[in-house]
């Protein structure tokens, strides 16, 4: 009975006992039997309050002095004998937190409408410790309400004042839109949360899930994002500029950038077909815009005439055809090249200066070509066209044709 004991796992749940006498005595067991200790003089389990340690001894429950062993007067080892400790209950945990400060606000002003919400909140789910009642889910549709509604406002306002600001240009005043929108919906979603009384540490595990979210299914989106913004920085693409455009068939048409928007960009083309380009596309593959640093675009357009021409007047008249058609510059001088000798003409190539590529390429050319053919009509001016000369060789089948052909001709003249 004297030999040394060890505490068991649930010695530190009796370390509050041993620090006042008015704690309650445990049952002690022999430390190497494991069988109830008993008292030598009554014969009943022997109570006490064992001292925390290596060695447990023994201590009175009235006195708080250690035990003897009576038989050689040293202190009395024992094991305490494991008492389970009754779990607490986890009390429920309201969802959103200010409910019960709408609720008590209410009711002290309305006793009908506070009843009300009684009821509503008395119709609740309970998940684990977390309780989600009806007056949870109207309270949070109505601050969503409120918080899309201010942010929708700001943004309105923001956007109103940005157009006021004449020191902007397109693009600048389209990224300062950006940007601020961004800004505003961020506040308000903390606005949101914090009226709502929900805590920002509960949404620890929510930030992993939407950074994965993010890693995985948003990430064309959020690429598209910052690759707008950083579209608008640079100045590289913005709302008005010309760009080349090619349909699936890859047949490439121009088309004037209307707009730049979150995820894509929306460019309508002469035939008022819209297309919407992801903003990432614009970044990772090559773009032509013909307005990127300058709006003056030079188009060229190839003529030839035959080599009985006169050269002078034929550079004489091409000049007068780019001077007397509408949209084309003065300066920079229109410029006609001989820029071939070909194998039925001479090649020229006109080539002027317009402002207004998003009027169309294509339409210019068209009355340019057109005034020059009027041109060269008046002039006398040939414009070649290939000519082929067919010399056949005779041979006995061929003068056996020719021979029915004649004979029949001859035929039929005679019955005429």
């Amino acid at each position: 009975m004297t030999g040394p004991a060890t505490l068991p796992d649930t010695a530190t749940a009796i370390e509050e006992a041993t620090s006042s006498r008015s704690s309650e005595a445990v049952p002690l067991r022999d430390p190497e039997t494991g069988e109830p200790l008993l008292d030598p003089e009554t014969g009943e389990p022997l109570m006490g309050i064992p001292n925390p340690g290596e060695a447990v001894p023994v201590l009175d429950p009235e006195t708080g002095e250690p035990l003897l062993d009576p038989d050689t007067g040293e202190p009395l080892l024992a094991i305490p004998e494991a008492v389970p400790t009754p779990e607490p209950t986890p009390e429920a945990v309201t969802a959103i937190g200010t409910t019960e400060e709408v609720r008590d606000a209410v009711s002290e002003r309305s006793e009908t409408v506070g009843g009300i919400l009684d009821g509503l909140d008395s119709a609740a789910l309970q998940v684990g410790s977390i309780r989600f009642s009806m007056l949870d889910a109207l309270l949070a549709v109505l601050v969503i309400l409120l918080v899309i509604l201010l942010a929708w406002g700001v943004t309105r306002l923001i956007r109103f004042a940005l157009k006021r600001i004449t020191r902007l240009d397109g693009s600048q005043r389209l990224l300062a839109e950006k940007i601020s929108t961004i800004l505003v919906w961020a506040v308000a979603f903390l606005i949101g949360i914090d009226m709502l009384g929900i805590d920002l540490t509960a949404l620890a595990v929510f930030s992993g899930a939407f950074g994965l979210a993010i890693g995985f299914g948003l990430q064309k989106t959020f690429g598209n994002l910052i690759a707008g913004i950083i579209l608008l920085m640079d100045k590289s693409i913005k709302p008005g500029d010309v760009i080349s455009v090619a349909d699936t068939a890859g047949n490439e048409g121009f088309g004037q950038i209307r707009k730049i928007g979150i995820r894509a960009i929306s460019v309508v083309t002469r035939d008022q077909t819209e297309y919407l380009i992801p903003n990432e596309n614009l970044m990772i593959n090559q773009v032509v815009n013909w307005s990127y640093s300058s709006r003056e675009v030079r188009v060229k357009a190839a003529v030839g005439v035959s080599y009985s021409s006169d050269i002078d007047l034929v550079m004489e008249l091409l000049y007068k055809a780019v001077e007397e058609t509408p949209r084309i510059l003065k300066t920079p001088k229109p410029r006609v090249n001989i820029m071939a000798f070909g194998d039925s003409s001479v090649n020229f190539e006109v080539r002027f200066w317009i402002t207004d590529p998003e009027g169309g390429l294509a339409n210019i050319r068209s009355d340019v070509y057109q005034r020059i053919w009027q041109l060269f009509h008046e002039h006398d001016v040939e414009i070649p066209f290939p000519q082929r000369d067919l010399n056949l060789r005779g041979n006995e089948e061929f003068n056996q044709l020719v021979a029915a052909i004649g004979q029949r001709l001859e035929n039929n003249s005679t019955k005429g």
